[in-house]
């Protein structure tokens, strides 16, 4: 007897299968009846489940459970012409619990649907009418009446016993991916509820979701290589958005006190399994508040939203634990390199001579004109970023990098403003923002210096910006969380692309 790993080891002819698919749609198109949209599920494979599983074999006899349910079929035994087992698999997954056995015989559900589910094939979606019961072995299953075809599937779905191995693959056609793979269901679930735990969590703190432009006229709320288009009725250029941080703080002008943003940004920077071209985040900006507000709220609305999706805040990444239940730890970039990098003398690190000799070692180049506070950022950056595994606030950022931060009040050089870090990674920066128009214009004219000194992702200056300001914008804190590195944490997920449905790839040959 062959078996199915047996049949699995042989070579498939996919293009010979796609023509018999096509062939069987083709006799289907004759009779009329390929592609029905008349067929309405009452029922998922998870409720039922849930709601019937615990039942013995007696109770759904005594009780007979009418159902109603339609599922792509995953697997299908046959015993003869006279009966057949198939397991349906719907979207009320992702665990095993979204897959539910159907069983059909020559008596209960006629001559035509057996000889009709005999030429089905594995990915074709069925519609099902029939009662619940349970089989020797304890399975809840649904005993056929009705059996429908509702969509023919013409390509086949990879072997089970292998599945989707390529990971390109997997990325690419994330549709088959879905179909296979539990695990991946369940990261975009969980992903999902993590977004509607942010919301709901911003909402509960009276903030207002709102909309800003995707196109700019100006990049500008971060610092970073835009990706430029041209409006074709306007004859100007353009860029997609980097940030929506200037156009959140107009509102904040505006009189809206409390505004978050869920928003798709772009960055023309590289790519790797951090970083994508085209990513989430959640920005949020809060009147009358200051850095330190900040980061108490956002450890909150992170940890909430780690619960709400993983079901706890002890979280595992890559074997090792995070607790996002315990506070954050919040160091300055000095106290970092310190605790991370030990060795380096005060006088050291502040020596610029010798920090750029130190970050050349490193195969970094600083900016000629970069100051005593980003020469010590870009050393933090080399030696301790990546060791800092525990949630921690990396605090009081050096002005020359915090364009749009207010200064300290009582240090000179630096902003209150702070990154927030996990298992080696940025995942949050947040500032007191400045509302200080003159200041402002300074820091953008600054910026522009710095772009034509060759800083690609340097500021432009924005005129209209600057204009709001003069307006009057009250004392606020803003921060940006990164949903897509967030989510990679709660995971357990080694690369951004695993967290995006559809990460960007090079063109196919």
């Amino acid at each position: 007897m062959t078996t199915h790993n047996d049949d699995a080891a042989l070579p498939i002819d996919e293009n010979k299968i796609i023509a018999e698919r096509r062939a069987k749609l083709s006799a289907l198109r004759e009779q009329g009846i390929a592609f029905p949209n008349d067929f309405r599920p009452q029922h998922k494979a998870a409720d039922l489940h849930a709601q019937y599983g615990s039942k013995t074999r007696e109770e759904l006899e005594a009780e007979p459970i009418a159902v109603v349910l339609a599922g792509r079929m995953m697997l299908k035994r046959e015993a003869g012409k006279k009966a057949a087992f198939a397991t349906l698999q719907d979207a009320s997954g992702p665990k095993a619990d979204g897959r539910i056995q159907i069983y059909a015989t020559l008596d209960l559900t006629g001559e035509a649907a057996m000889a009709a589910l005999h030429h089905y094939d594995l990915g074709d979606i069925l519609g099902v009418s029939g009662t619940l019961f349970k089989t020797k072995t304890d399975e809840l299953t649904i005993k056929v009446s009705e059996l429908r075809l509702i969509t023919k599937s013409l390509r086949p779905l990879p072997d089970k016993f292998h599945g989707l191995a390529d990971q390109e693959t997997k990325y690419r056609q994330r549709y088959v991916d879905l179909i296979m793979n539990e695990e991946t269901r369940r990261t975009f679930k969980a992903r999902t509820a993590a977004i509607s735990s942010i919301r709901r969590f911003m909402e509960k703190n009276e903030f207002m979701e709102v909309e800003t432009p995707m196109l700019h006229t100006i990049p500008g709320g971060a610092a970073a290589k835009p990706f430029t288009t041209h409006h074709n009725a306007l004859d100007m250029q353009m860029f997609l958005r980097i940030a929506p941080e200037l156009y959140l703080k107009r509102l904040v002008v505006g009189g809206f006190d409390r505004v978050f943003e869920i928003n798709r940004n772009f960055r023309n920077e590289g790519v790797s399994i951090r970083h994508n071209p085209e990513f989430t985040m959640m920005e949020f900006y809060a009147a009358y508040t200051d850095y330190k507000w900040l980061m108490d709220f956002t450890e909150a609305v992170i940890r909430q939203a780690a619960i709400d999706a993983h079901g706890t805040a002890t979280l595992s990444y890559g074997g090792r634990e995070l607790d996002l239940a315990k506070p954050f730890h919040r160091l300055t970039i000095v106290e970092a390199i310190n605790k991370y990098a030990p060795g380096y003398t005060t006088e050291q690190l502040n020596d610029t001579d010798f920090i750029k000799a130190e970050l050349k070692k490193f195969g970094v180049k600083p900016f000629v004109n970069a100051g005593l506070g980003a020469l010590q950022l870009a050393l933090f950056e080399e030696t301790a970023e990546a060791q800092l595994w525990e949630p921690t606030y990396i605090i009081d950022y050096p002005v020359e990098v915090s364009p749009l931060a207010r200064a300290s009040d009582t240090v000179a050089g630096i902003t209150e403003r702070f990154e927030l870090f996990m298992v080696g990674r940025e995942i949050a920066n947040g500032f007191s923002e400045l509302n200080d128009a003159e200041d402002q214009a300074a820091r953008f004219h600054a910026q522009v210096a710095a772009k034509d000194a060759g800083d690609e992702e340097a500021m432009y200056y924005d005129a209209d910006y600057i204009r709001a300001l003069e307006y009057g914008m009250p004392p606020a804190g803003g921060c940006g969380i990164g949903i897509d590195r967030l989510m990679m944490i709660i995971t357990d997920s080694p690369n951004i692309r695993d967290v995006l449905l559809f990460p960007h790839l090079r063109r196919e040959d």
